[in-house]
Order: structure tokens, then C-alpha cells, then sequence
């Protein structure tokens, strides 16, 4: 078992060091991550805390998996590899879309 964990259903109001605090009780937090918004800088609702060890991940698991953490229950599970996706978007067809230069 991997001791990354998922943490999801955040509040907007949880911060890392919440992170951290609640999931300190179950070992040593080696990382705690919220994913923020790129456009907003606003938290996402969902993050990574690393345990020290897969045997702490699991304890925090079974201990955090459903319990609330400011008015939210959370959900708390191992973290799946990060899958790799297509580069960017975008682009199509020029010649569509009106705009440009004048074809005369």
C-alpha cells in the first residue's frame, strides 16, 4: 500500500495546516498538498497528505474515511498514480472562424 493518500470533500476554508493537524494524530505527515485553482488561486476541495509510513496511511484511513472536518465528511484514500494526459488544447481549423485578414 502507498502512503500517499487522497483527501477529498474539502471545505474552501481547510487549510494545509488542517491537513496536517487531523491527520497527525495518526503518524508523522511528511506532506500536506491542497490543490488550488489556477484561475482563482481558491482552493479545489480536494488534496495529498504523505504518511511516513503505509502503515500510517492505513490507520488514518480507517480513522478520517467519513469523519468531518469543518462541517465536511471527508473521504480519504489512496492516492492513484497521476495518469498522463494529451498535450494541451486548442488550435483546430484557421480558416474557420471569422476575424483576420480580408481574403479579396
Amino acid at each position: 500500500m502507498s502512503n500517499k493518500l487522497f483527501v477529498g470533500n474539502l471545505s474552501f476554508n481547510t487549510t494545509e495546516n488542517d491537513l496536517n493537524d487531523a491527520f497527525a494524530a495518526f503518524g508523522t505527515v511528511t506532506e500536506a498538498n491542497l490543490m488550488m485553482d489556477r484561475m482563482t488561486n481558491r482552493p479545489r476541495g480536494f488534496g495529498f497528505v504523505t504518511m511516513s509510513s503505509a502503515d500510517e496511511a492505513e490507520k488514518a484511513i480507517e480513522g478520517l474515511n467519513g469523519k468531518d472536518l469543518d462541517g465536511r465528511a471527508l473521504t480519504v484514500n489512496v492516492a492513484k498514480p497521476r495518469e498522463e494526459r494529451a498535450g494541451g488544447g486548442g488550435g483546430g481549423r484557421r480558416e474557420y472562424g471569422g476575424g483576420g485578414r480580408n481574403r479579396y
